[in-house]
């Protein structure tokens, strides 16, 4: 039976391991007030941070989901290990020896199987390290050094060599004390026909560590034509080791990920030793598998769902890259950080780009300048024929869903309008509305999406309207359209004075978000900003009873209570926001009336011809009045 931990030595582990510099090794923690830090909960999901860590308390809690405890109960349930291998953990990189009852300490009983298959790791990830400089391993350092890649180099990233013969590894293991059981639980052996064999033999190693810095697997590279496995090899599903769930280099890169709220996902080990040599030192790559949930998971962690958080993605730009990018978008809405992808000109990849042009090419590449869902819709797009009808509406089949995923109502609409200009069709709220449409079927039919209407049906214009009511906040407040109706509906309910009466000539179409169009409505039925300006008390309350559901009644309470985003309120300031709504509502009916007129072309109707000229140049003329009078305009 295994020991059990003397309880000094378990208050000692407690005392001696501060938990906020456990927790941070895991999520990026920020200022909470009152000597407390905060961020998103690592144990659930969630868009703002519940999570708080009190370092004088040495306590953890999240309000979201309720766990909670001491820095051990936090690395129980993050690593999921038992108590015994989370203080020896503890006390490990503490530097406490602990005692044991009930007969003493045998490390080969006593330690848990994680433990013992991380100290399997490690203790091979050194012996790698150590072969590196053997005279075997010259084809290793050659390949190294031909992409860039000195000792320094090797040494920082623990890259190793794994000796050609069976067994060396497993034998030196053996002779560690490790026994054949764990050697092949832990993947570095597997089963020969003599007992048990190296699994990885006459390969350059990359050690994979996990993002608290212990080596859970190993990444092989080929070296030798007489070699008949696979390019790169990596460590099988294991018990430490989970692909889905490990991001090479999180380790190097996660506090500076956190501190920079930027991401740079790479394709291979060598892209991020070389992206990191080049002062890229947010670099990370996937393990042999696609970037996916459990990866986002792991950044959001770090990033926090900062606003301003940016993830690029950096793929080859041969096929199997840009099918990669298409994956990673089709997750991309589970982040709230913006994505781009960076591809080089020339279609190399960072290592290589770094050997041809250097450091600052490479760190030139990662500069977002492409939107990922831009990337992918682009891709889509280039595959047909946007000379002709057919191409076009054959484009916006396949697009259209695509789109259609995006939950966001803001974004969607915004990405809806953009892809209307890639395929050509000046008409953007046919778009809009077809996207629209694709997304109300797929949620009536959970998510599946429709098959799509016949493409002569849709060309005729028979669509759906877009659904009026007010489902919920799904708003994009990085959307300058969305902040400036945010801001002009809060002065509309707070500072009712400063906006009548012109605010009260807005119609509700020219707000463009569900939830603000819908908040508009409620004013209007409630005597409009007017009547707010002669009795602000009563007004809010009239507001609030005129909401059409709890949903718009909440959004009515949070834009009266939510600061304005300048500290001086003023006419002026009031001015710019009603002009910015109107002139935004403005450019969009030119947009409309612009397809009009392609749509009736020269064979059109003269009559019909001419009131759409005529809308348009009054239209023309409105808005320059907006751009050079601005409010005065109005």
């Amino acid at each position: 039976m295994a020991g059990r931990i003397n309880d000094e030595d378990v208050k000692a582990v407690r005392d001696a391991v501060p938990i906020d510099a456990v927790v941070s090794d895991y999520l990026q923690l920020r200022n909470a007030g009152g000597g407390n830090l905060k961020g998103l909960c690592p144990f659930h999901d969630e868009k703002s941070p519940s999570f708080q860590v009190s370092p004088s308390k040495g306590l953890f809690h999240c309000f979201g989901c309720q766990e909670g405890g001491d820095t051990i109960a936090f690395v129980m349930k993050i690593d999921h290990l038992t108590f015994s291998e989370t203080v020896e953990r503890l006390a490990a990189q503490a530097g406490i020896t602990l005692r044991y009852e009930e007969g003493g300490y045998n490390p080969a009983h006593q330690r848990g199987e994680r433990i013992r298959l991380v100290e399997a790791h490690k203790i091979a990830a050194q012996f790698y390290v150590d072969q590196l400089e053997s005279p075997e391993a010259e084809i290793g350092r050659k390949f190294l050094a031909e992409r860039g890649f000195d000792q320094s180099a090797a040494a920082h990233f623990g890259v190793g060599y794994s000796p050609a013969g069976w067994d060396h590894l497993t034998r030196f293991l053996r002779g560690k004390g490790f026994t054949d059981k764990e050697l092949t639980l832990s993947g570095l052996s597997q089963e020969g026909r003599r007992g048990p064999i190296d699994r990885f033999r006459g390969r350059l190693m990359w050690p994979i560590r996990d993002i608290g810095g212990d080596v859970v697997g190993f990444g092989a590279r080929k070296l030798r034509d007489d070699d008949n496995g696979p390019k790169y090899l990596n460590t099988p599903e294991t018990a430490i080791y989970k692909k889905s769930q490990v991001l090479y280099g999180i380790d190097l890169a996660k506090k500076e990920i956190a501190k920079t709220s930027r991401a740079v996902v790479v394709e291979g080990y060598t892209d991020v030793m070389a992206c990191h040599l080049a002062g890229i030192t947010t670099a990370i790559a996937t393990c042999g598998t696609a970037f996916g949930g459990d990866h986002i998971k792991i950044l959001r962690r770090l990033l926090m769902d900062n606003g301003s958080a940016r993830v690029i993605f950096t793929f080859d730009g041969d096929a199997a890259g840009q099918k990669a990018a298409l994956r990673a978008f089709e997750d991309d809405q589970k982040f709230a950080a913006e994505t781009y992808i960076a591809i080089a000109p020339d279609g190399m990849d960072p290592c290589d780009l770094r050997l041809a042009k250097g450091d600052a090419a490479v760190a030139e590449l990662v500069e977002p300048r492409t939107p990922l869902f831009e990337f992918a819709l682009r891709q889509i797009v280039a595959r047909y024929d946007l000379e002709t009808p057919a191409g076009r509406a054959a484009a916006l089949d396949e697009a259209g869903p695509v789109v259609a995923r995006i939950k966001n109502s803001g974004a969607q609409h915004e990405v809806a309008v953009q892809l209307a200009g890639m395929l050509g069709i000046l008409d953007t709220q046919f778009v809009v509305k077809r996207v629209a449409q694709l997304a109300r079927w797929a949620r009536d039919r959970g998510g599946r999406g429709p098959a799509p209407a016949p493409a002569a049906q849709r060309s005729a214009g028979a669509y759906e309207s877009a659904p009026q009511g007010f489902s919920g906040p799904a708003l994009n407040l990085r959307s300058p359209a969305h902040r400036t109706e945010r801001e002009l509906i809060k002065l509309a309910l707070q500072y009712p004075q400063l906006v009548s009466p012109a605010f009260d000539a807005y119609g509700v179409d020219e707000f463009t978000a569900p939830p603000y169009a819908a908040v508009r409505r409620a004013i209007e039925e409630a005597g409009g900003a007017e009547y707010g300006a002669q009795d602000p008390q009563e007004y809010l309350v009239r507001v609030r009873e005129a909401a059409p559901d709890d949903a718009v009644r909440a959004m009515v309470t949070e834009l009266a209570v939510e600061a304005i985003l300048r500290k001086t309120v003023d006419e002026m300031y009031a001015g710019i926001q009603l002009v910015q709504v109107r002139l935004r509502a403005v450019d969009r009916r030119i947009r409309d009336v612009q397809g009009t007129l392609a749509r009736l072309g020269a064979g059109g109707d003269p009559q019909h011809l001419t009131a759409v000229q005529n809308e348009l140049w009054v239209l023309q003329q409105y808005g320059q009045a907006l751009r050079e009078r601005g409010a005065d305009a109005l």
